[in-house]
């Protein structure tokens, strides 16, 4: 008569992941977190791509962060390119969290300008992180062919974009703030505004950049 097999720790956490109830997959991937396997990096890569909660999302991301990132990076590297958007949102967002500038050029021009609001500001914060030395102007250009996209949420994502690259991406937002399109204009004036004064607020800034906007001008201190 033969028994059962035992069911490893491995085989629990990652029969777990799949769990229907979300607090099962958040301690799922805790424990994988905590005890870093290799076998459960796939699984968590796969489970990201679909996880409908944040906070298990959030989770997932860190026990990635906790196993080897040249077993990571690889995997995510690849999701980034996948048909589904959270796939490859969350895939950015954990690019970022794991800092391996070996990802760089996974960080492409259409995911900079990606039509689904969540992949490109996962993209944005991703290059910001990302971005070898040098090349902070070149990926400020990048980021300024968005300007005025999307609701608020997706403009000061932007804006803080811009502002992580430091000084290099004065000159570019200089330049936007004589853009044609007065939404980009606003923007490119509120990011400057934010950049001058964060205490202000993006919500200022952009209502004070679009009355100046309105108004014709370029800003309160001239150019």
């Amino acid at each position: 008569m033969t028994t059962p097999k035992e069911e490893t720790r491995p085989d629990r956490v990652l029969r777990a992941l799949e769990h229907p109830s979300p607090s099962t997959r958040l301690r799922a991937a805790l424990e994988a977190g905590t005890a870093p396997d290799d076998r459960f990096i796939g699984p968590l890569v796969e489970r990201c791509a679909v996880e409908p909660e944040f906070s298990v999302r959030e989770m997932l991301t860190w026990a990635l962060t906790r196993h080897p990132a040249s077993r990571t990076v690889p995997a995510l590297v690849g999701e980034v390119r996948s048909p589904r958007p959270r796939a490859r949102s969350q895939a950015l967002h954990t690019l970022s969290k794991i800092g391996d500038r070996s990802a760089w050029p996974a960080i492409t021009p259409e995911l900079l300008a990606d039509p689904d609001d969540d992949v490109a500001r996962s993209a944005w914060r991703a290059a910001t992180v990302l971005v070898p030395a040098g090349e902070e102007r070149g990926l400020a250009v990048l980021l300024a062919t968005q300007l005025g996209r999307g609701p608020h949420e997706v403009r000061l994502s932007l804006s803080r974009a811009l502002i992580a690259l430091g000084e290099a991406m004065l000159p570019v937002l200089g330049a936007a703030t004589a853009d044609p399109d007065p939404g980009a204009r606003a923007h490119a004036l509120a990011t400057e505004q934010l950049w001058r004064d964060p205490e202000a607020g993006f919500a200022y800034a952009i209502e004070e950049a679009k009355r100046v906007v309105a108004l014709g001008g370029e800003g309160p201190e001239g150019r």
